[in-house]
């Protein structure tokens, strides 16, 4: 079986992350990241969200502040970016950051991609052609690629990364998953979903990856949850805002007990990771990083 991707857990004991939502002003970054860092946490998570923060450029900070986690950009997508300079960059980090960096790739939201003119006929097709693209220039080769949509002639990066660079995919549809499972270093779900709904993910993810002779990815999942006074009123908001599943498991509201025992049924259905995401109005975001790190993450360990 492959490694995982440094900041990913093999399966049993999950990775625990935190969300720094793009709802959130960039400026509060910096204290959530030294926190998240200084509580332990394995991972922190940063979105591209159209049109509010850059996935990339808060990544590049995020890692400059810290000294130990890794930095998850999930995900970037590739409507929006040239593949190109999407290498660069993620080059970049990587020899800047060695070991600490994870990003994602995906098909973007579509009505934001036709708002930027960035919108494709067939998404699938471009998820294609660009996970191969890139994965090739990151590998450090001479890259020319005539497809559908992408088009590079004698690419080649004169600083390429200089070790494994794991490379994610993220999805929802079973095309997309089952494309994830059988080409990613990883698979990032969505937010919103249920228990039994991320085990059915599980169960396709796996199943492709075995019909395609490779081992099972790890998997990165968002949690919504919340702590303290008004916890459980703030995760029915942010559940309903999503609108991704009718289940009633979809987010934790609680105490350390009661968000370990969530993260543990994830774990139990085939999660490798698991991102905590705040709710929008969450109104401690360093106290809960510090929440998870020290209180959360000991139970799941076994402390």
């Amino acid at each position: 079986m492959v490694s995982p991707p440094p900041g990913i857990a093999p399966p049993g004991i999950p990775s625990l992350g935190i969300t720094f939502l793009p709802a959130f002003a960039p400026e509060q970054l910096r204290e959530v990241a030294q926190q998240a860092d200084s509580a332990g946490l394995d991972e922190l998570w940063l979105w591209e969200d159209c049109f509010r923060h850059g996935g990339l450029a808060t990544a590049s900070a995020a890692l400059a502040w810290t000294s130990r986690i890794t930095v998850g950009v999930g995900l970037l997508p590739v409507p929006l970016r040239n593949v190109g300079v999407a290498a660069m960059e993620l080059a970049s980090l990587h020899r800047l950051f060695p070991d600490r960096v994870l990003a994602g790739i995906g098909h973007g939201v579509q009505s934001w991609m036709g708002q930027v003119g960035a919108r494709v006929a067939s998404p699938m097709t471009l998820l294609n052609e660009y996970d191969s693209v890139l994965r090739d220039l990151l590998a450090g080769g001479e890259v020319t690629f005539d497809g559908s949509y992408l088009h590079v002639d004698a690419v080649k990066l004169h600083w390429p990364p200089t070790g494994n660079v794991p490379l994610l995919v993220g999805g929802e549809g079973p095309r997309s998953l089952g494309f994830a499972a059988r080409r990613s270093d990883g698979v990032l779900l969505t937010a919103g979903l249920g228990v039994s709904e991320i085990g059915a993910a599980c169960d396709l993810i796996r199943a492709e990856a075995a019909a395609a002779g490779k081992a099972t990815p790890p998997v990165v999942v968002p949690l919504i949850a919340a702590t303290g006074v008004g916890a459980a009123e703030r995760v029915a908001v942010e559940v309903a805002r999503w609108q991704k599943s009718d289940r009633d498991d979809v987010g934790v509201a609680g105490d350390a007990e009661a968000l370990a025992a969530a993260i543990s049924r994830l774990a139990e259905v085939g999660v490798t990771s698991v991102a905590i995401q705040p709710t929008e109005d969450e109104p401690d975001l360093p106290g809960l990083c510090r929440f998870l790190g020290r209180q959360v993450r000991p139970i799941l360990a076994g402390s």
